[in-house]
This record gives C-alpha cells, sequence and structure tokens, in this order.
C-alpha cells in the first residue's frame, strides 16, 4: 500500500501542464466509463485553465517512483459556491488520481497533503464542493471527515453550463 512517504508532492509548474490536462481528461474518462455523466468531460479544461489557477491558487502535484499519482488545485477563495468568506479555509479542487499508477488510497493520499498544506497556511477549515448527483463522491468525502454544510445550485463552471453541488467542510486540528 502507498504512503505519503512513497509520494512526492510538489507545486506544479509550467512543464506540467499537458500532464495535468492529460489526467483530468483521464479521470473524465474514467467517470463516463462507470456511468457518471454530468461531472466531468475530456477535453473541458485546457493548459490555460490550470495556468490561471496556478496565477491565483495553487496546483499541486503528486509523484510516485517518478510516475504522475495525482493532483489537486488549491484555491484560497471560492465565491461562486461559498459568497465572500473571511479568510479561514482552504478550498480544494479537482483532486485527481491516476488510476493506472497508483494504489487503492491513494486518493485519501493527496486529501491528506492538502489539509495539510490548508494547515501550514493558517487555516483552519477545508472545504470542497462536489457534484450532487454524485453520491458515491459524496459518501467518500463524508467518509474522509468532511460533513455536508450546505449546497449550492447553479454554481459556475469552467467550459460548461451551471451545476448544483453539495458544500463540504472539514474541520482541521
Amino acid at each position: 500500500m502507498l504512503s505519503m512517504r512513497d509520494l512526492r508532492v510538489r507545486p506544479a509548474a509550467e512543464a506540467d501542464l499537458a500532464a495535468l490536462v492529460r489526467l483530468r481528461d483521464d479521470a473524465a474518462r474514467r467517470l463516463l466509463a462507470r456511468g457518471v455523466t454530468g461531472q466531468w468531460r475530456p477535453g473541458e479544461l485546457d493548459e490555460d485553465h490550470f495556468r490561471r489557477v496556478m496565477a491565483h491558487g495553487e496546483v499541486w502535484l503528486a509523484e510516485a517512483d517518478g510516475l504522475l499519482a495525482g493532483a489537486w488545485e488549491l484555491w484560497w477563495e471560492d465565491e461562486d459556491a461559498w459568497g465572500p468568506q473571511p479568510p479561514v479555509a482552504g478550498y480544494v479542487h479537482r483532486l485527481m488520481v491516476d488510476r493506472a499508477t497508483t494504489a487503492p488510497g491513494t486518493g485519501r493520499l493527496l486529501l491528506d497533503a492538502a489539509e495539510r498544506r490548508v494547515a501550514e497556511a493558517g487555516r483552519t477549515r477545508v472545504r470542497l464542493d462536489c457534484l450532487a448527483g454524485n453520491t458515491q463522491l459524496n459518501a467518500y468525502y463524508a467518509d474522509a471527515g468532511y460533513r455536508v454544510v450546505g449546497h449550492k445550485a447553479g454554481k459556475p463552471q469552467p467550459g460548461g453550463t451551471p451545476k448544483s453541488f453539495t458544500l463540504m467542510e472539514k474541520q482541521l486540528g
């Protein structure tokens, strides 16, 4: 089983943009193959998307044995979903795992790393939004200690139509 010491976590760089797009598209194809529609579509996000996030937030990569294991976005505000908020939380978006190269449990290790980064930044909560209709993913985050704190209908989406989300939060420490 993979552990955090097996993963090397680092901020994404310009040279990683193509790999991020591939990782996101592969994850979208996996969701569609499992019958999860309405969440992600291949080709929806391009290198410019990740470049913009890197300019205003953070994109993190995890590697194991020199291979890309996964990635996630970390934002310091998310007014589209949460409205104006005091600076107490980090917002995790697009948690992605390369299922071809990783073991089960890797997603939880990435989530743990994201939570540590939020704590290092002096924030006390991690927030995320989860597609309301994806019951399996909502349960995944609940099992990781996130609790439902609200719902957001009609949240704007990059490259797509607005969607409805479950708003989830985890208190750190």
